[in-house]
């Protein structure tokens, strides 16, 4: 396929992630990153609306080299393509529907499977995620969901939104068919019926140990997804978040997570809920920038 030129128009990144190329077109063969900077049904400190420019404003300042993967960047051909818009709607769920409008004109006919196009969607709050999730659940219909979270995620709507961010994991379980599986680890915070739902369909790991050990047991090339809140780390390493959590994991934890998911089938993943105005000091930017710098690393070797 040559480049396919995006049907709507994006806000360009206030920089390209380090080492991307600002692109309008997609391109087989390769990986891409969009944000999708809102906070609306955000429900206790907002400000990730800024989450996709402010770890792209200080990944310049980070090695594009991870000796954890022993990788760099350099080494290969990634694109931005910046951000998806709201819209002028003063209503912030009509924001949500517009972005998500916009997302579905850009990939409802692509292939990402036949032309091997890999997306890694920037957050914004956990609602976001809903559109590349459902993308790839219709696209691959053997999909494992990895979910590493602080909360659950999956009441049914939560104080008035149907597709919160408090909700993502139900909605998207809305879309699951009978070979999608559902792998949650790092939750620490969520209601009696959400435990009882994990518990009932086996889906939370309660160790780092029993996470990593599910992970390994994927057969290499089925196909795997990630959807990343980056409240899963412990607020003492990463505060810069809305809905922080006491008793979460560490970057280490991640690394060990990336060496096993570099010889799976990694396909897409995000990272979501960067809130750079909580965090004056910066270091919540860096931190979501070499989460980042790793993801993209894994997704460009993933399944070689």
């Amino acid at each position: 396929m040559p480049a396919l030129s995006l049907p709507v128009s994006l806000n360009d990144p206030i920089r390209p992630y380090f080492g991307a190329e600002h692109s309008t077109e997609l391109h087989s063969g390769h990986t891409h990153i969009l944000g999708f900077g809102f906070d609306g049904t955000a429900c206790f400190r907002k400000g990730t609306k800024e989450g996709p420019d402010g770890l792209r404003s200080v990944s310049e300042d980070i090695e594009s080299y991870s000796p954890y993967l022993d990788a760099d960047l350099e080494d290969h051909t990634f694109y931005d393509l910046g951000n998806l818009r709201l819209g002028f709607d003063d209503d912030e769920e009509q924001q949500w529907h517009h972005a998500l409008s916009d997302f579905n004109q850009i990939f409802d006919n692509v292939d990402l499977a036949k032309e091997n196009i890999k997306l890694l969607t920037l957050g914004g709050e956990h609602s976001i995620s809903y559109a590349p999730i459902v993308k790839y659940l219709k696209q691959y219909p053997d999909l494992v969901l990895l979910h590493l979270d602080a909360h659950a995620d999956l009441r049914d709507g939560f104080l008035g939104y149907h597709y919160s961010h408090a909700s993502i994991i139900r909605r998207s379980v809305d879309h699951f068919g009978p070979g999608h599986e559902l792998i949650q680890y790092g939750i620490r915070s969520g209601t009696r019926d959400e435990y009882q739902w994990m518990k009932e369909h086996k889906t939370i790991r309660t160790s780092r140990q029993a996470f990593l050990e599910s992970v390994e047991a994927i057969a290499a090339d089925r196909p795997v997804y990630l959807t990343l809140d980056l409240d899963y780390f412990d607020p003492s390493f990463f505060p810069g978040t809305g809905t922080p959590e006491p008793g979460g994991e560490d970057f280490h934890s991640f690394v060990s997570l990336m060496k096993i998911l570099r010889q799976k089938n990694l396909v897409g993943a995000d990272a979501v809920e960067l809130s750079p105005p909580i965090d004056p000091t910066g270091n919540s930017n860096v931190f979501a920038a070499k989460v980042v710098r790793e993801l993209l690393l894994v997704l460009e070797r993933s399944g070689a």
